[in-house]
């Protein structure tokens, strides 16, 4: 298979293979052109756009740090809970280049770091109180498995305290449109809900919202220390023999140490493996490699990281590790 462009008229088209190395007349304007082996012309155009990304990244990082615009963020001086500001293309400059220098090809997703929703809000009170409020995801979870909309949760079990608060958890998820409607029976303290059938709370409740609270929580953690990074979520990473992983929460602190989360509201023992050559791969410390995994004791956590060469922490033990570190 052969194929042409017009430089004239920018035709493009399809020739036969026996007319490629040649020139002959455009099929639109009639004009000479030549035509090229497609596989040749493939490669040459690739060459091109990653020759001309690799100068963006490397003229985005000359602009200077005191633009406001592109400078890499502090978490401070914005608000990270209600914030556009992560999702530009400047602030992932510093990861593009980390992992270009390794010849490992990555996709960002600006929508993932974009806190202007309530994805946040949800994810960092839903971690902080798991224990209290894994109640109310369970039976969420399970009513999107089996199609079954409505669920209900008798309060009366638990102390006037704990009920109100997952009472008002409740309230904030249909204020928030988390829930399709919900209804509290004071007087037999039972409240009802409807699950929300949208793709996107879907996805949240299945497992992304571990992801959101680990971001979050490093972001605060990171701001409260002052130290520079950039961050992402649901990054696409491509190695130089084509395979494809994405890393859930990465970020890059002080321009060159990697921080890699990856959450597992689940099974994760059947990916140990996975992540053990992914982060021999990427050449990251164990320690800056974590598998953050709801449900783990801080026993099981300590066994799992003192028998692999990856740390293991629950959702509470998160912070108090990288605290450590930084």
């Amino acid at each position: 298979m052969a194929i042409l462009r017009c430089n004239k008229c920018g035709h493009v088209a399809e020739a036969l293979g026996e007319h490629a190395g040649k020139s002959i007349a455009c099929p639109n304007c009639g004009n000479e052109v030549q035509v090229y082996d497609t596989v040749l012309f493939v490669r040459k155009v690739l060459q091109q756009y990653f020759a001309l990304q690799e100068e963006t990244v490397r003229l985005r990082a000359q602009i200077p740090a005191t633009d406001t615009a592109t400078a890499t963020p502090s978490a401070t001086g914005f608000d990270i809970h209600n914030t556009a500001h992560l999702a530009s293309d400047a602030q992932h400059t510093h990861i593009l280049q980390w992992f270009q220098r390794r010849q490992v090809q990555v996709r960002t997703n600006p929508k993932a770091v974009d806190t202007t929703g309530f994805f946040d809000d949800v994810a960092v009170e839903l971690g902080d109180n798991y224990a209290l409020l894994r109640d109310v995801v369970d039976k969420i979870r399970w009513g999107q498995s089996k199609d079954v909309p409505n669920f209900s949760l008798n309060l009366s079990k638990h102390s006037q305290k704990d009920g109100q608060a997952i009472n008002a958890f409740c309230k904030q998820l249909y204020d928030y449109s988390f829930l399709a409607k919900y209804f509290y029976q004071k007087q037999e303290k039972i409240g009802r809900a409807t699950i929300q059938s949208v793709p996107a709370v879907r996805s949240f409740f299945a497992g992304e919202w571990l992801e959101w609270y680990a971001f979050m929580k490093l972001l605060a953690l990171f701001g409260e220390k002052g130290r520079e990074f950039s961050c992402t979520r649901n990054l696409s990473v491509v190695f130089p023999n084509e395979d494809l992983h994405e890393l859930d929460v990465f970020f890059l602190v002080d321009g060159d140490t990697p921080v890699c989360i990856e959450c597992k509201t689940g099974e994760f023992r059947q990916d140990i493996d996975k992540y053990l050559t992914l982060r021999r791969r990427l050449g990251i410390d164990r320690s800056q490699f974590i598998l953050c995994v709801t449900g783990l004791t801080d026993e099981q956590a300590a066994g799992l990281t003192s028998m692999y060469e990856l740390t293991f922490v629950n959702q509470d033990g998160l912070v108090p590790h990288l605290s450590k570190l930084f």
